[in-house]
């Protein structure tokens, strides 16, 4: 397999950056020869899309399992997710019943190794989003293109549209001990939705109650909110909701 690792800006991962990732030279470029069409790993919009699903309704398991999983009840934001993954990289997933919540959800899952590994590498985190810190990957946050797939990705997954009082919300959960890596994580969405679209946020709060997981580890909710009219209508034009119903949601509380 070729190791050629030719400079492009564009370029994110490398194969000789994936090999360094396993036990051994001879292992790793055995796992990798079947994807050698992969490198170099390129930044796109459909790529920080995907990171945007996984830190959101999805979940990357690392080792030694080294798999990905998104959950959500409507099978076809299953397939859009599966699709995604599709056209970037040829692999396909499974889809099960979840029998561990009482949500009726149903789960994709790809189990691929070295695919796990590169998303890893480019900035995912892996294990209980709750219980760990991350940020949004540089390589996104720095581009204008690609933050707003995020950004859209992310609040379809995680955010709400409250018709009553008129608003668009996102809540993400963090364990006590990280809710000020989580108000880092929401300040950086606040801070460039306003240089990138003049999109206007509340600054990050902290929901009043606190949860208690079964594991006895205490969590609460980091939130923000886009209040004001006009930030509304540029979160419409430039960013925007995949799923349909708060897609019909935040046009209501803007054509009313």
């Amino acid at each position: 397999m070729s190791l050629n690792n030719s400079k492009n800006k564009n370029n994110l991962l490398y194969v000789n950056d994936v090999l360094g990732t396993y036990k051994s030279k001879p292992h790793g470029i055995k796992a990798l020869s079947k994807y050698k069409n992969w490198f170099p790993i390129k930044a796109s919009p459909a790529l920080a899309g995907i990171c945007a699903d996984l830190m959101g309704d999805g979940h990357l398991q690392g080792p030694p399992k080294w798999r990905i999983d998104y959950t959500s009840k409507s099978i076809q934001e299953l397939n859009r997710f599966e699709n995604e993954i599709y056209t970037l990289f040829g692999v396909k997933g499974k889809i099960r019943d979840c029998t561990t919540n009482k949500y009726s959800t149903m789960n994709l899952g790809v189990n691929n190794k070295p695919l796990a590994r590169i998303l890893k590498l480019i900035g995912v985190p892996y294990g209980a989003k709750v219980l760990i810190d991350f940020r949004i990957p540089d390589w996104i946050i720095k581009n204008k293109e690609l933050f707003s797939r995020y950004i859209n990705r992310l609040f379809s997954c995680e955010g709400c549209v409250d018709l009553q009082n008129r608003y668009i919300e996102i809540k993400m959960y963090k364990r006590i001990e990280l809710l000020e890596e989580g108000i880092s994580f929401f300040k950086d969405i606040k801070q460039n939705l306003s240089v990138y679209y003049e999109i206007s946020t509340t600054n990050p709060f902290f929901e009043k109650r606190c949860n208690l997981r079964k594991d006895g580890i205490k969590t609460k909710g980091v939130k923000l909110k886009i209040k004001k009219k006009d930030s509304l209508m540029k979160f419409r034009k430039y960013i925007g909701f995949d799923d349909p119903a708060k897609k019909i949601k935040l046009n209501r509380i803007l054509e009313e």
